[in-house]
Order: structure tokens, then sequence, then C-alpha cells
């Protein structure tokens, strides 16, 4: 394992994905420097922690000197299908990620970026459920991008790290659930922690598949423990 510290920047921390990545980010000492980019401020301080509030995420130009030099992203922005119009979806989904990938690709030729994209996501583009379809395009259009890999994760359930203020209330009423799910259906039941850890173990070592599903994670989760 290389002994370089890692730089990374997280997007989504003040959601309950992005935040589970941080803090399990914090504890871990091979992460060297963290960037995250929010909306409005996440609450948590750390002395390997850089937060930069910001707005516009289609517009970068006024933060891009700050987004060079980093080894990998770990992209947790995203926004529910639910209740949206699909135009708007698009917007948020698509165009804002596409834009963030162009800039930072462009900025750290080396990087490697995770796009957490979630389960049902749809890779050929052509099922009938658009949000699915968008997600799909999202992957795709990504790894044609010049990043030195790109990685789509679907996870389904994912138990929250302790200490997590974002996470969702009906977490806590299904949790007990987790052992039982992890076993019946181990692609869609994940801890937090193995998300966050399967990630740093991707920025060290390639993995045979750019997809990664619930399994993946826990593998990749256990690869990283083992090194």
């Amino acid at each position: 394992m290389n002994d370089k510290g890692i730089k990374v920047i997280i997007t989504g921390a003040t959601g309950m994905v992005g935040e589970g990545v941080l803090l399990v980010c914090l504890r871990e000492p091979a992460i060297e420097k963290i960037l995250i980019i929010n909306r409005k401020p996440s609450g948590i301080t750390h002395p390997r922690l850089t937060e930069i509030i910001h707005e516009d995420f289609n517009d970068l130009s006024a933060i891009e000197e700050h987004l060079a030099g980093y080894d990998a992203c770990f992209f947790c922005l995203g926004v529910s299908s639910v209740g949206m119009k699909m135009d708007r979806y698009r917007r948020v989904t698509y165009d804002l990620t596409m834009h963030f990938g162009e800039t930072v690709s462009r900025l750290n030729s080396d990087m490697i970026f995770v796009y957490v994209s979630g389960a049902g996501t749809d890779g050929t583009e052509k099922g009938r459920t658009e949000w699915a379809r968008i997600k799909g395009k999202t992957e795709n259009d990504l790894r044609k991008m010049p990043f030195k890999r790109v990685y789509g994760y679907r996870p389904g359930f994912i138990k929250p790290f302790p200490g997590q203020k974002k996470a969702h209330a009906f977490y806590s009423y299904i949790n007990w659930f987790m052992p039982v799910g992890k076993k019946l259906s181990p692609d869609y039941f994940n801890t937090m922690e193995e998300l966050a850890l399967s990630m740093i173990r991707l920025v060290r070592n390639d993995y045979a598949s750019e997809t990664i599903y619930g399994k993946d994670i826990a593998v990749l989760a256990g690869d990283y423990r083992n090194q």
C-alpha cells in the first residue's frame, strides 16, 4: 500500500451520504487533506478539513484555484426524484455533475472520481424509468472525461455512521434489520463505514469493475482494513 497521504474533495457533506463519508475519512490516517464544497456550512471542523461555501455549482470559476492538487473526488451530492419534474431533476443531477466533473478533471489529471448514483441506476440508458436513465447517463458520460478512473456507486440501504446528524429518521427504526438484510440481499445493505472505506481503497488500487454494488463495497472495505 502506498504511504502517500490522500487528498480528496467531498461534495454533499450536508446530506446523509456525504456527511457519513466525511466523518469516516476524518477518522482515517490515510486521508491527508479534505476539501468540502457546500451551499451552506456543514458545522464540522477539523485540522485536515477545508470548507468552501459556494452557492452555484454550475459556475465554479470563483473557486477553481482551490480545486487543484487532489487525488480523488467522492461525489455524494444528489437529490431525490420524488415530486420533481424530470427537466429540473436532469439539471440538478446530470448538468451539475457534468460541469463539476469537467472542472476537476481539467485541474487534476490523475484523479479518481467516485460518483454515488444509487441502486436502480440504468447504465443502458434505455429503461422505462427516466430518473434511472439520467443517473446512468451521468455515470457513462463521466467515464468519457479525462479522469484516471471513474466508479459508479450503486448502494441500497446504508446504515449511518455513529454521530451523524443528517441521517434520515426512519433509519433508526430499521437498523435492527441490517444483519439479516446483508445475508438475504448483500447488494442492498451496507454500513456507511464500508461505503467510505471502499472509496479510499479505490484511490490506492484499481478494481475489476467500474460499477460498484453492495457486495463490491463490502469486499473493498474488507481489502482496505486488511492492508
